[in-house]
């Protein structure tokens, strides 16, 4: 039997295993074992990389029935090996803890004083933002109805002209030139009171 089965194509041997033939399996292992140890070996460290190989055909295994075979086995088992690997990392990260007492006190202040910026420059950043987003809405509220539909349309939400123009049933000639005279508007309310203008 284990002569006939080795003579078999993988699909064969595929169709064997999920078919309840759980010993056949092992001609795939036979087979690809090098292929997997060799890809493992790339990305894993040498006293790990014997229990990922593993892990890879448990995976395979258990993932035969939903094998397509619009690829080769070998391709397929590729990528269940470099995914495997994948998730070893994720796991090995994930695990790592390193006490921060383990850091001199100079690299413990050094993280603390990057942390303290970081935290400073993405407070600065959010509360730019947000004087940004008020003044534009106080200067949106200073236009016409139409003029800042305009602008909302063409500079902020990034739509054609042609787009606007049916949305507003409007012809697009006179969204361009609306949008253009809205636009020195919103750049002249804005200049007046010491903002740089809209872009």
């Amino acid at each position: 039997m284990q002569e006939t089965s080795k003579s078999l194509s993988d699909a064969e041997v595929i169709r064997q295993v999920v078919d309840g033939n759980v010993n056949a399996f092992e001609v795939l292992l036979q087979k690809y074992q090098g292929h997997v140890f060799k890809i493992v070996k790339k990305h894993i460290p040498h006293e790990q990389s014997e229990e990922v190989a593993h892990d890879v055909f448990v995976r395979a295994y258990k993932s035969l029935s939903g094998f397509k075979n619009t690829s080769s086995f070998q391709h397929w088992l590729s990528s269940i090996a470099v995914r495997t690997c994948y998730d070893f990392w994720r796991k090995t990260y994930r695990n790592r803890e390193i006490p921060i007492s383990v850091l001199s006190e100079k690299q413990q202040h050094w993280i603390e004083a990057v942390t303290a910026e970081q935290a400073h420059r993405s407070f600065s950043e959010q509360e730019a933002r947000q004087e940004a987003q008020e003044v534009l809405t106080w200067a949106l509220n200073k236009l016409s109805a139409e003029d800042r539909m305009i602008v909302e349309l063409i500079y902020l939400e990034g739509l054609s002209g042609k787009d606007a123009a049916e949305l507003l049933g409007w012809s697009v000639t006179n969204v361009k030139v609306r949008s253009f005279r809205a636009r020195k508007k919103l750049e002249k309310l804005l200049r007046k009171n010491g903002i740089p203008s809209f872009s």
